[in-house]
């Protein structure tokens, strides 16, 4: 329930403060005092869209504030999936700056209008003209019926069955174009699989490949090149080799001298044991090489078939061509498996419907065991409000499986007798649907937790008994909810447990709005006002105390 609601900078508001009992409040005050403008910013605590315009002095920001107790609401998942803190004294927190920017926030923590939104239809349900709108909808009247069948069960088990046949018919739906769309392109993908594994790729083989084609190619030069350089190194007495071993003689008596002709020697003796190193090696490097046509043309064969798939298939590399067999394969082997894979999901899919079909029938017999009750409830406590003759009936289809069942359900209304009901869109005027939403929630009231009712002047087109009788019924929906009346009768303002009163104070340049909570003096005044006018007599201010008493 709302503890406290703090309003600044917002319209006529400059600021403004109050603490409604856990009961029945009322709030009274002359036209254009600014009830409505409390009802903006209330919405605006909600999470509905803000706007520069409504600031009382654009120069500083709006601030709106109300603390909630909402300790038995259940909210804690909410506050869990949203990341929030949960306290059982939640504060809510709506600012507006000059700029246009606006920012909400939950016990200090920033959230998003959506988040804000959620949150609020948890914490007040403000009835209002756009309530005729709401109670048109097919959606809000399921709603409606559920709470009165108390179908809570059956629709979750409903849900839980929609969502899995959902699950499941996508996932086959799915599968079912992957395999037409692998299907079109088996034939094609099978013989760039059959070409690619048929070349039996190994993976370095393109590098090592083109290394030996330009050896076998060079073959006749590399050998001539080979034997000139071990020519010149062994082959006669002024041979590399004899030069070097004649040097190394000399630097060797040089030795006996100095140390530095004895480093000498052993660098030069380094030189030369490399050079014999090199002299084996080509040596070897001769004996390997050989001028083969045929095996030269069997690697240009090779090559050429792995530079065609190359360029076929627009990669630069053997490894690139051994990644695209592989996923050529796992294709294969999806087609290979598809049809078994589809008959699983068919299956799977076949029974997710038999379950939705049976879920579905038993909310549906849920609601329809409900539904003349439902309507003999609302029809007598239509009779209380002043409509002795209206006739209320449920309209219901079948129809294929949603997310809010099988059913298709229309409240039919008539207010005149003889007159067959039709839905509600089509024949309620606007004090009528205001009654009939009005007898909606007093029996709502009874089933589900609802939260802080704001009902704003409900009691519009009525008078007299009726009025008596509407405003018997709020004392009995806030022994149990907290409720927030915006009244211009007398008789129901004199059944609040507490009185607030908006008044407009032209003490200073600017109109200002403000509210004030009535004691028992200035509630006998203000309810004789309500009765006679701003100069009331003995009798109107008699007749407010009996309406008090």
């Amino acid at each position: 329930m709302l503890k406290s609601l703090s309003i600044s900078n917002y319209a006529l508001i400059e600021t403004l403060e109050m603490t409604p009992s856990n009961s029945l409040n009322m709030i009274t005050g002359e036209t254009g005092a600014g009830k409505s403008i409390m009802l903006g910013a209330v919405g605006l605590l909600l999470g509905n869209r803000a706007d520069t315009k409504s600031l009382f002095d654009d120069s500083k920001k709006c601030i709106i504030e109300g603390e909630f107790d909402i300790h038995n609401y259940g909210l804690e998942p909410y506050f869990e999936s949203e990341d929030l803190d949960f306290e059982s004294q939640c504060i809510i927190r709506r600012e507006i700056a000059p700029s246009g920017k606006s920012r909400a926030f939950v016990n200090d923590t920033p959230v998003k209008l959506d988040v804000l939104k959620n949150l609020g239809k948890s914490l007040m349900d403000i009835h209002s003209q756009h309530d005729t709108l709401l109670l048109a909808a097919g959606e809000y009247q399921l709603n409606l019926i559920d709470a009165f069948a108390q179908s809570k069960k059956e629709k979750e088990q409903y849900s839980s069955a929609f969502q899995a046949f959902k699950k499941i018919n996508k996932a086959f739906d799915q599968l079912s174009q992957e395999a037409a769309e692998l299907r079109k392109e088996a034939d094609f993908n099978q013989f760039q699989l059959e070409e690619l594994s048929a070349l039996n790729l190994q993976e370095g083989e393109q590098e090592e490949l083109e290394n030996e084609q330009e050896i076998l190619d060079n073959a006749e030069e590399i050998k001539a090149k080979i034997n000139e350089s071990l020519q010149l190194l062994n082959g006669d007495e002024l041979a590399a080799s004899t030069l070097l071993m004649q040097i190394n003689q000399s630097l060797q008596q040089l030795s006996r001298f100095s140390t530095r002709f004895e480093e000498l020697r052993d660098r030069f003796d380094s030189v030369r044991i490399e050079v014999n190193d090199i002299s084996a090696t080509l040596e070897d490097e001769d004996s390997k090489i050989e001028v083969d046509f045929e095996k030269l043309e069997e690697i240009r064969e090779r090559l050429s078939k792995i530079y065609q798939l190359q360029k076929k298939h627009g990669v630069q590399s053997v490894e690139e061509l051994m990644n695209l067999e592989k996923e050529l394969a796992e294709k294969a082997f999806q087609i290979d498996h598809l049809d078994e894979e589809l008959e699983r999901l068919k299956n799977e899919s076949e029974q997710a419907w038999k379950n939705l079909i049976k879920a579905g029938e038993s909310l549906s017999q849920k609601r329809q065991k409900c539904f003349k009750e439902f309507a003999k409830e609302i029809t007598s406590l239509l009779a209380q409000l002043g409509m002795e003759n209206a006739k209320i009936e449920f309209s219901h289809h079948k129809t294929k499986p949603t997310s809010n069942g099988m059913d298709e359900v229309e409240i039919m209304f008539s207010a005149n007798k003889g007159v067959k009901p039709q839905p509600i869109r089509q024949v309620a005027s606007g004090g009528e649907f205001s009654r009939l939403m009005f007898a909606i929630k007093y029996i709502m009231a009874d089933k589900v937790a609802l939260p802080t009712l704001i009902f704003d002047e409900i009691d519009t087109g009525i008078s007299g008994e009726v009025a008596l009788q509407m405003v018997l019924m709020m004392q009995q929906i806030a022994t149990n909810h907290q409720v927030i009346c915006i009244s211009h009768l007398p008789q129901v303002a004199a059944k609040g447990d507490t009185h607030y009163f908006v008044y407009k104070d032209n003490s200073s340049e600017r109109t200002i709005s403000k509210i004030r909570t009535l004691n028992e003096s200035e509630r006998i005044t203000e309810i004789a006002k309500m009765i006679a006018g701003a100069n009331p007599s003995e009798s109107a201010r008699q007749s407010a105390m009996d309406l008090l008493k």
